[in-house]
């Protein structure tokens, strides 16, 4: 059992490294990051216009947005990692399964790996060009920091549980790339990437509160620009985050009853 836990903290930073290889990749990423940010920030710069704010956003709290979102949006990721998908569909699946380790901890681990590079190579970045050219709004009070650091963990893995579910489906579907898809379209939405979801109205705020897709990044970013108090958004994240997780160890044990083996 300490072998099997010991594993873990290994894959973890097996998947630093495998995602560090792909250096070409993340500066080429990180360059579309940081132009879709400055046309991103035109965009909600002239819907602020002349007024001081909109919905609670001033001109610096829209630039620590836009520029928290490109950044963040690497690290969480939340379009693709749908490898698992294919695994499945290739039944590849099959091998996984078979080590000696729980498929969801070991992939979470690797996860975390790959989220910790993106910090360093999607996150950071974007945040310093941001700083230079804009006037960003920076935590007041230096607990924020670390309940910043702790949204980003429970938004990672949230997001990865998403996922994770998300390519289950395809023990059921065969071919997950409809709803993955679908989900690519509508998160950028829904977790307040596209616009602050205070830009929605009252009803459809209220009504995504009661959905886990507001902790992808919205309350992260709200945590940092210190909007509103935090332990409700950091709530909001952990239950979901827990609740998530759950849910796919139950549908993992399902998706193991209904494998079946395609190709190869």
């Amino acid at each position: 059992m300490r072998a099997l836990i010991g594993c873990y903290p290994h894959l973890a930073v097996a998947g630093f490294h495998r995602y560090s290889t792909y250096r070409s990749a993340a500066v080429a990423a990180l360059t579309t990051n940081s132009a879709f940010g400055l046309m991103r920030i035109a965009v909600l710069f002239s819907v602020l216009g002349a007024r001081q704010e909109v919905a609670g956003y001033d001109a610096g709290s829209i630039a620590s947005y836009v520029w928290l979102g490109q950044g963040l949006l690497g690290v969480i990721m939340l379009w693709g990692g749908h490898e698992l998908a294919d695994r499945v569909r290739s039944g590849d699946v099959a091998i996984d399964l078979s080590r000696p380790w729980n498929l969801q901890f070991a992939l979470l681990a690797e996860e975390f790996g790959r989220a910790g590079f993106a910090v360093l190579i999607r996150f950071v970045p974007p945040m310093l060009i941001g700083s230079l050219l804009f006037d960003l709004r920076w935590p007041q009070r230096s607990q924020t920091w670390v309940l910043f650091a702790l949204s980003v963990v429970l938004a990672v893995a949230m997001s990865f549980a998403i996922r994770f579910l998300l390519s289950l489906s395809a023990f059921w579907l065969l071919d997950a790339r409809g709803i993955t898809a679908m989900y690519g379209i509508l998160g950028g939405i829904v977790s307040g990437l596209t616009v602050p979801l205070a830009f929605f109205p009252d009803w459809a705020q209220l009504a995504l509160w009661w959905t886990p897709f507001p902790s992808l990044l919205q309350n992260t970013i709200d945590v940092f620009v210190e909007r509103g108090d935090p332990l409700p958004l950091l709530a909001h994240q952990a239950v979901w985050t827990v609740a998530l997780l759950a849910i796919g160890q139950l549908v993992q044990r399902a998706a193991e009853r209904k494998l079946v083996i395609q190709g190869g």
